[in-house]
């Protein structure tokens, strides 16, 4: 089992000022993965919860969530202090990274020509994105926000890009009720737009007329001022939709800001 004795003290100093109080130890913190039993511990919670979620076997020896991008990328894990247990996890791939691995995670599923090169500033994708179910009340994912908002405004980054996904059902019909209850100005500019490599098909079925919920971590982004970057694209290995998207760090909407991107 993994700890909070695992993880090297060495992360940036803006996310471990959140982790300081000269009362009381916070009952979560975040810190970056520096050793491997780190890593495999966030691999591990991956594993478990993307199965669990969207029926994904993973046929790694030790039960484990692994790709090749996982080398290029920074493991941020949220910790439960008084277990000492991993409860949530995201990885973070920076625009130099990128180069090394040869292009974004991202890429695999989306033409991403059409909006890269009008980025202006420094690009960080965030994926594999997954908070174990037991933490899903809100302050585990605040704690992961805000270390995720300190490290973006320590680097000096100016986009977040990424994907959120969407279960499927047989029909696809949650999926096309969801796209239908967006409006436009959840969506970037038409020029700038992503191309899925796989479209999701067209409905069979009309689409059902009832409200529907939008996925946490999609409703989390728009919240903050992302936008939707066009077309879903349809992902065959974990059965959903993903969405990709893109959130202009200048923009965050006013009351996200104020709650993380505190730099006093």
């Amino acid at each position: 089992m993994n700890t909070c004795s695992d993880i090297s003290l060495s992360t940036p100093a803006i996310i471990q000022r959140r982790q300081q109080t000269p009362t009381k130890q916070p009952k979560f913190i975040a810190q970056f993965a520096h050793s491997q039993r780190a890593i495999k511990a966030a691999q591990k919670l991956r594993a478990e919860t993307f199965s669990a979620e969207y029926g994904v076997q993973f046929h790694h020896a030790q039960g484990l969530d692994v790709d090749d991008f996982d080398n290029y990328c920074q493991h941020l894990n949220v910790y439960d202090t008084t277990t000492g247990k991993i409860i949530a996890t995201t990885r973070l791939l920076s625009d130099k990274q990128a180069k090394l691995a040869g292009g974004y995670y991202s890429a695999q599923e989306f033409d991403l020509n059409n909006l890269l090169p009008k980025l202006q500033g420094r690009v960080l994708e965030i994926g594999r994105t997954c908070v174990h179910p037991d933490y899903r009340s809100g302050a585990a994912i605040t704690v992961l926000w805000s270390a995720l908002a300190d490290y973006l405004l320590a680097e000096e980054f100016s986009y977040l890009i990424g994907c959120a996904s969407i279960s499927l059902d047989e029909n696809g019909q949650r999926f096309h009720a969801i796209m239908a209850s967006l409006d436009e100005e959840n969506f970037i500019d038409p020029e700038l737009r992503v191309v899925p490599k796989r479209a999701m098909p067209i409905p069979k079925l009309a689409v059902l007329e009832t409200k529907v919920s939008l996925p946490p971590l999609l409703k989390a982004y728009l919240r903050m001022n992302a936008k939707i970057g066009g077309e879903a694209c349809l992902d065959l290995d974990f059965n959903c939709a993903d969405m990709f998207i893109v959130l202009d760090v200048a923009t965050l909407a006013g009351r996200y800001a104020q709650r993380f991107l505190k730099t006093a």
